[in-house]
């Protein structure tokens, strides 16, 4: 579509002199006597052919609606976000247009707009005699009508040289406009015609038709305009530039006009007494309006940015707005669209504060980015940052990215309008630590592998991937071996509940190989998330010998990791990320454009036992009470309703995460350095505190517990026995029964018995059988050491929480 340069041109030369009127008779013969002087036509002196070729001349006016701004909101369908427009217009009907107003309008622009038909003889001729008089343009002939005509003509265009025929002063066009006007007036009436000029009329300062002017100039809707404001606006349109009242000499020139022109003629036409216009002259002005916000860099709540951002990017990526991204943002900064998003503003806000509160924006490198998604729907509800969303980054320190850095690159701190949170452009993300176990927890399960399969871990674990072997990672050679951060606290005997709550390393890495990673790594594919990193999107691609994928060494996002933790807590229902909730085109109608787009991702079972899993991590209890020890104890008390999430951290504390959620709202948080992704310098950056217990895991829990303030608890779906403990038909429940006396059972109900004597904590007796765990009709007994869950032994002199808390950061945590 072409876009047009908005330049206006007012007609006030049609009869300027007396060579154009003998040029317009001249050339259609019937200018004056079929249009302007009709005594003059019947006379005879008009040459028959001219009428004719005049009568000829379209009748039919093509009016293309002109550009119309959007409007973006939060949830709440009131609080505007933003909004987004070519030309900063709102049509309105004329009957939300005060009354002054409108009288205000016909008399600065046309006064006899109520007695002619589209053409004003008796205007055109006093036009005609005052500007011969005076030697100059003082009075134009065109009528409101015809000054409607061509803007609308103007819109119409779809070419330069279109625009350029519908505003050169020319007889030809002159003529056109006073053809259109005259069988326009046919089809629609005066009030009709006046409502279709203030809506299409300009009046400076980014400000087209009524609506628009009245909000920019005196921030409040047009039919609530008094008499001083209305007759200043009507004295606008003759020339926007010259008459803008935000300067000094321009508000000089529209002061005179409206006090000397408009109120003196809204005196004559007996809309106003002379009085009263006295009273609004002597009275002074106030111009309380602002300019009308465009795109995200003027979002009324500069914390709203990045969600802004996100909603403009997704908008550009849906096909129903058009065929390309120049014809999507087209039709947004056109289409007159009112879009209701999902972001809700008081959780927006809570995370915000939580944020600045534990990290504050400018304070150092490192990013808290915190995503909040719903459950069965997609819809984000937040997206937070301890970032200005700025496009000035002139006084950005230089980039903590020491490559970029000798090139003098600036960093994304305290501004940047980079995608931070949702990723994109040149933000890949950020590794996401141990929170990737999850989606090996979830292909395991797929596969028929219970929740309590049991692995004996050691720390290191020498594995079948083959790595460099001069990488800090291998042993044996080419061999990766992970190892337990915490051997003393994770190592053991393990399964899924355990192994999660603790982050064991070495439980998961065995676990990809038995699964294989690249069911490991579709399963994370399946729920959403990317790999926008060059290198991670070849692993990904053939995944046999990623055997760290389940450690989180690719690069994410909170917003992606945040709707994958999202769709399990949906029951395995997976939704694109949405930003909106609905939207409505000009004309009023629902888009389907805003419908969520959700699909079953994971089998609702394997979810469950996968969300049942993740309530270990967080301090929450599983169904069948299988949880003994967590990353991140306090947050289930934290938010004070049932809870399920995982903590994650990288090697060396390059990132800290934390994904917590209830039924209602799944929060990630990444608290990382955007600049250098792959830097040690975290915990420096948080003045020495834990990245995760000190900053990251309040940031998300208090964030939770805040949007969960008033909502129901609602708990989290038993999974079925056989994913939580294998197919055990048949099998007798030996759980604190000796060795000796379970074995027996066991053996005489038919089943193949091993005992794990690395003894597990538990509520049995030591000695006894802490768990029994089936597989493939072998029976594996796990001896208790008693003594209940332990708290694990204090690290980096943080004091230990109670029963089952982590240490201050697990292996990969």
């Amino acid at each position: 579509m072409f876009r047009r340069r908005r330049v206006r041109k007012r007609d006030h030369s049609l009869f300027s002199n007396a060579t154009a009127l003998i040029a317009c008779g001249l050339l259609a013969g019937v200018v004056v006597a079929a249009a302007v002087f009709p005594a003059v036509a019947m006379s005879g002196l008009a040459a028959k052919a001219g009428a004719d070729g005049f009568d000829d001349l379209p009748t039919q006016l093509t009016v293309t609606r002109s550009p119309q701004i959007s409007y973006v909101y939060a949830s709440d369908g009131k609080t505007l976000i933003s909004t987004f427009y070519d030309e900063n217009r709102r049509d309105v009907p004329i009957a939300q247009v005060a009354e002054v107003m409108q009288h205000a309008m016909v008399a600065a622009e046309d006064m006899r707009f109520y007695q002619h038909h589209g053409v004003d003889v008796k205007g055109a001729a006093r036009a005609l005699v005052a500007n011969q008089q005076s030697g100059q343009t003082e009075q134009g002939a065109s009528t409101l009508t015809m000054q409607y005509v061509r803007q609308a003509i103007e819109y119409s265009a779809s070419s330069p040289q279109e625009v350029v025929d519908a505003t050169s002063d020319t007889p030809a066009r002159k003529l056109r406009e006073m053809r259109y006007a005259l069988a326009l007036e046919k089809t629609l009436n005066k009030q009709q015609i006046l409502e279709r000029y203030m809506n299409i009329a300009p009046f400076g300062n980014g400000a087209f038709g009524i609506y628009a002017a009245a909000e920019v100039y005196f921030g409040k809707p047009p039919g609530q305009l008094n008499l001083a404001e209305a007759s200043l606006l009507a004295g606008l349109p003759k020339a926007p530039s010259s008459y803008d009242p935000m300067t000094t000499q321009g508000l000089k020139f529209a002061m005179e006009r409206r006090d000397n022109y408009v109120l003196a003629n809204m005196v004559k036409m007996g809309y106003i007494s002379e009085a009263e216009r006295q009273a609004v002259i002597k009275a002074p002005l106030k111009f309380t309006g602002k300019p009308t916000p465009n795109g995200c860099a003027l979002v009324t709540n500069n914390s709203w940015g990045f969600f802004c951002d996100y909603f403009y990017r997704w908008w550009l990526q849906q096909p129903a707005f058009g065929a390309d991204a120049y014809e999507r943002e087209n039709r947004l900064k056109t289409g007159g669209y009112s879009i209701v998003t999902s972001l809700d503003v008081g959780a927006q806000a809570a995370a915000k504060k939580h944020i600045e509160q534990l990290d504050k924006t400018g304070s150092n490198p490192s990013a808290l980015m915190l995503a909040g998604v719903e459950p069965g729907t997609g819809h984000i509800e937040l997206m937070a940052a301890n970032r200005n969303y700025s496009n000035d980054q002139s006084h950005n320190p230089l980039t903590t990215d020491p490559m970029k850095r000798k090139y003098g690159v600036r960093g994304n701190t305290p501004n940047t309008t980079n995608p931070l949170i949702s990723g994109g452009g040149d933000i890949n993300g950020y590794q996401a630590g141990s929170s990737f176990k999850v989606f090996t927890m979830v292909a395991a399960l797929e596969q028929g592998v219970s929740l309590n399969y049991n692995i004996d871990t050691t720390s290191p674990y020498v594995s079948h991937y083959v790595i460099d072997p001069g990488s800090p990672a291998a042993c044996n050679g080419p061999h990766y071996c992970p190892v337990n951060d915490n051997p003393s606290w994770m190592n053991g005997s393990r399964n899924m509940w355990t192994g999660l709550g603790r982050s064991v390393n070495t439980y998961w890495v065995p676990m990809e190989e038995k699964i294989g990673a690249q069911n490991a790594v579709n399963a994370a594919k399946s729920l959403g998330i990317q790999f926008r990193a060059g290198n991670d999107a070849k692993l990904a691609a053939n995944a046999s010998q990623w055997g760290a994928f389940t450690l989180g060494v690719s690069a994410t996002t909170p917003l992606d990791m945040a709707n994958a933790y999202a769709s399990l807590a949906a029951d395995g229902k997976y939704c694109e990320p949405l930003p909106v909730v609905a939207i409505r085109d000009f004309s009023g109608a629902k888009l389907d454009a805003a419908t969520p787009r959700c699909h079953q991702a994971v089998p609702v079972n394997v979810a469950r036992a996968a969300v049942d899993a993740m309530r270990c991590p967080v301090g929450d209890q599983s169904t069948y009470g299988q949880c003994d020890g967590a990353t991140a104890a306090n947050i289930r008390g934290m938010v004070g309703k049932p809870t399920a999430g995982k903590t994650g951290t990288t090697d060396g504390n390059m990132t800290a995460t934390l994904i917590a959620m209830t039924k209602q709202l799944a929060v990630g948080g990444i608290l990382a350095d955007p600049d250098w992704p792959t830097t040690t310098h975290l915990v420096r950056d948080v003045g020495g505190r834990d990245p995760h217990a000190g900053v990251v895991n309040p940031a998300v829990g208090e964030t939770l517990h805040d949007f969960m303030v008033g909502k129901p608890g609602i708990g989290f779906t038993a999974p079925p026995r056989n994913l939580a403990f294998g197919k055990q038909s048949g099998m007798p429940n030996v759980t604190c029964q000796s060795v000796a006396s379970a074995t027996s059972k066991l053996k005489g109900a038919g089943f193949k018995v091993t005992v794990d004597r690395t003894p597990m904590t538990s509520k049995c007796a030591a000695g006894t059988v802490a768990q029994a765990s089936l597989s493939g009709g072998t029976v594996t007994l796990i001896v208790s050491k008693g003594g209940g869950a332990t708290t694990p032994p204090t690290r980096g002199g943080v004091k230990p929480p109670t029963r089952g808390a982590p240490p201050s950061r697990g292996g990969h945590g």
